[in-house]
């Protein structure tokens, strides 16, 4: 298992913290000199293979083809067809979400192997709703996540009902499907460092983006715990199929890699094991690294933002001693000031 014997050190604490190989790298879609290769085997193994984006191509063409009402329905405001979309949602997110959470942390299926921190992830403390973590990533995740998410899917439906949305039949247009499955990872990587900047801005960071940096020790039911103007920003990269024609099952997966994909990514463990066998990739040690230190690792492995702005935090010992120090400058700063 590939990242098992690999540890991170805790420099405040001397404890041996963290399960990953380092250094993490980026997608060698932008590798320079090209490698070609590498490249396409990226692009088309997320695919062709057991992984997270594969998982929710599949659910995305279910769903669409058994689960979606007919697009004449669509045409009109009505809680029939809406409320089928919300509760398939909310159905979806308390699946994927809650068994993760219940297979990680209620039933301890695979111990600590391959989990990032050694801290339990549940705390009690007065910063977070209710005074329970993972009741407050709930509440959150629910409560607007999936609403917000869902309010973007059913605006989706009724402008393709009525017209109003470009969108092109599989059959018709076969290469083009293929295309967006390309480009997707990189598209929503880029939305996701761009609007991740913003939200660190202090006046945003204080009022909105803290509530999702309540999490350190992340879990299942974090990914999505975020204040309600913050799901709108995030969501928001779905917008592109509004105006760029492509399929409904390409814009139901973009938006489970945003809304569902937070649950694996913030897991707090490598890999998903079932007794000693990797099942599918878990967690996201990328972006882990953000959730601990706050100011690295703004965007995703899928395009280099990071290493291009100055915000990449690759794993080791050495960079973990530059962030530390870096961060103890910028609040020597702040008390000066």
């Amino acid at each position: 298992m590939e990242g098992s014997n690999n540890s991170f050190q805790d420099h405040s604490k001397g404890q041996k913290t963290w399960n990953h190989t380092t250094p993490v790298i980026f997608s060698p879609l932008f590798d320079w000199p090209p490698r070609p290769k590498a490249a396409f085997l990226e692009l088309t193994k997320r695919w062709v293979t057991l992984t997270r984006p594969a998982l929710w191509l599949i659910i995305a063409w279910l769903i669409y083809r058994f689960l979606v009402p007919d697009l004449t329905v669509m045409q009109a405001i009505s809680f029939d067809w809406i409320g089928v979309i919300f509760l398939r949602n909310y159905l979806l997110m308390v699946v994927v979400a809650g068994g993760l959470h219940l297979y990680f942390f209620t039933f301890r299926a695979q111990g600590k192997r391959l989990k990032y921190h050694h801290l339990e992830t549940h705390e009690k403390s007065r910063k977070f709703s209710f005074r329970n973590q993972v009741w407050d990533n709930m509440f959150w995740s629910l409560a607007s996540g999936v609403t917000i998410w869902s309010c973007y899917e059913v605006l989706y439906y009724w402008g393709l009902g009525n017209g109003v949305i470009p969108s092109f039949a599989f059959v018709d247009h076969p290469v083009f499907f293929v295309i967006w499955l390309f480009v997707l990872p990189v598209l929503t990587s880029s939305h996701f460092y761009l609007i991740h900047r913003l939200l660190h801005w202090p006046p945003l960071y204080r009022s909105v983006h803290g509530v999702h940096h309540r999490n350190i020790h992340t879990g299942p039911w974090s990914g999505l715990s975020m204040h309600p103007v913050e799901h709108i920003i995030y969501i928001s990269s779905v917008l592109v199929h509004f105006v760029i024609p492509s399929h409904p099952v390409i814009l139901m997966l973009h938006l489970y890699m945003r809304c569902l994909g937070p649950s694996f990514s913030h897991s707090g463990f490598e890999k998903l094991l079932v007794k000693d066998t990797k099942v599918i990739d878990s967690a996201d040690f990328h972006h882990q690294l953000h959730h601990r230190f706050f100011e690295c690792n703004y965007g995703t492995a899928d395009a280099p933002w990071d290493r291009w702005f100055g915000s990449y935090h690759d794993g080791s010992d050495e960079v973990t001693l530059e962030v530390k120090e870096r961060r103890k400058r910028m609040y020597r700063k702040k008390k000066s000031a």
